[in-house]
């Protein structure tokens, strides 16, 4: 019983630099809070620089591998390292850091994730992010990196389309942790205006984002409502329509405040996506979702034909489509869904989600003594 209790030294490694912001690098800052706060001492390595959006985290407690280079890697561009240079900082963090486990996240990304796993010293519990069938890695982890994966104690998939992915590929399980979120920082008071804004949050320039079926869904709307006011906010830069407003790259106190002000939120990527975190973000600010009809979205929202669905969807790539899920939403409120909606958000707080990691490490923990002994001999 003494062991479950004690502190536990944690070495989380995320693959993607923390200079710009992601699903991943936010998932990670918001686990290393809660094991901080749950008295844990968590410790990252990532490429890059800790930026202004990562107050979340230690500065002490943070370890660069190196300047991040860009890349296109599932249908994005990920700001990763690798190489000799970042295998020997690796090396050296995972010595010098005497961790009782390592964390790491997206473990076959070829980033230092990947050269984590294959350093390691130590029990691995590896959480899975993507949910992309096609995925180049996965498919090739299951064959050339078959000896790093089988270093792995404990599996997480963030979602059922993720671990779905990893049975698919790697011929292992996972268990299912989401993502977490923050609830009460989102669930403040509502600010809305006179006239009905709709909020979309994501990458500008990235199509999977579906930023161009909103675009043209939009007039269809303002047929219908032409006082609606369309914001948009996100890293990259792209011509918008003048009455689309961009409010460009934003802090997490200003999204929150642009949730708040929200009148319907829209989600209309077209793949590639393994959770539904703005989904949640936006559900726990009390604002109505419309999401396209995405494996992970309805992870969340539950399925179209389900009445008790916590928002409207429509199907990916369609503005018609999209442009009647929105009004439905507008012109027939539902203040109850709203409210279940916003229930069922606070499930994913972080005060749920790290207990159920932390029950993962221990589990982990518990198991990994006699197979480590085995790895070790010779």
């Amino acid at each position: 019983m003494r062991t479950q209790r004690r502190s536990l030294r944690v070495g989380i490694v995320c693959p993607y630099s923390f200079d710009v912001p992601g699903g991943v690098q936010n998932h990670v800052l918001g686990l290393a809070r809660y094991l901080r706060q749950a008295g844990h001492r968590p410790f990252v390595l990532a490429p890059g620089a800790l930026g202004p959006a990562s107050e979340a985290l230690d500065s002490n407690d943070f370890t660069t591998a190196g300047a991040a280079m860009p890349v296109r890697y599932n249908g994005s561009v990920a700001r990763v390292n690798f190489g000799p240079l970042s295998a020997a900082r690796v090396r050296r963090w995972i010595h010098r850091g005497k961790f009782d486990l390592l964390h790491i996240h997206e473990p076959i990304t070829p980033s230092i994730s990947l050269l984590a796993l294959w350093t390691a010293e130590q029990p691995v519990v590896a959480t899975f992010h993507t949910a992309t069938p096609r995925s180049r890695s996965m498919q090739l982890a299951g064959g050339v990196l078959r000896g790093a994966i089988e270093k792995i104690d404990a599996g997480i998939a963030v979602s059922e389309s993720a671990r779905n992915v990893v049975v698919q590929h790697l011929g292992r399980d996972a268990v299912v942790v989401p993502n977490g979120i923050q609830f009460d920082d989102f669930a403040r008071r509502r600010h809305l205006s006179d006239h009905p804004r709709l909020v979309f949050l994501g990458r500008l320039d990235e199509p999977r984002k579906g930023l161009d079926v909103l675009l043209a869904a939009a007039p269809l709307i303002m047929e219908a409502r032409p006082d609606l006011e369309v914001v948009v906010a996100g890293q990259g830069s792209r011509e918008l329509p003048e009455w689309c407003r961009n409010r460009g790259m934003i802090s997490v106190e200003s999204k929150i405040a642009l949730l708040a002000s929200a009148d319907v939120f829209v989600a209309p990527h077209l793949a590639r996506e393994s959770f539904g975190i703005v989904l949640l973000e936006a559900m726990a600010s009390g604002v109505p979702v419309v999401a396209s009809e995405l494996a992970s979205f309805l992870d969340v929202l539950g399925l179209p034909q389900d009445e008790s669905r916590l928002g409207e969807v429509f199907t990916p790539g369609d503005p018609r489509a999209l442009a009647a899920a929105v009004l439905q939403v507008l012109q027939r409120p539902n203040p109850l869904r709203i409210a279940r909606a916003q229930q069922t958000a606070r499930r994913y707080d972080w005060s749920a989600v790290g207990a159920t990691v932390v029950a993962v490490y221990r589990a982990a923990l518990s198991a990994a003594p006699a197979q480590w002994a085995e790895r070790n001999i010779g």
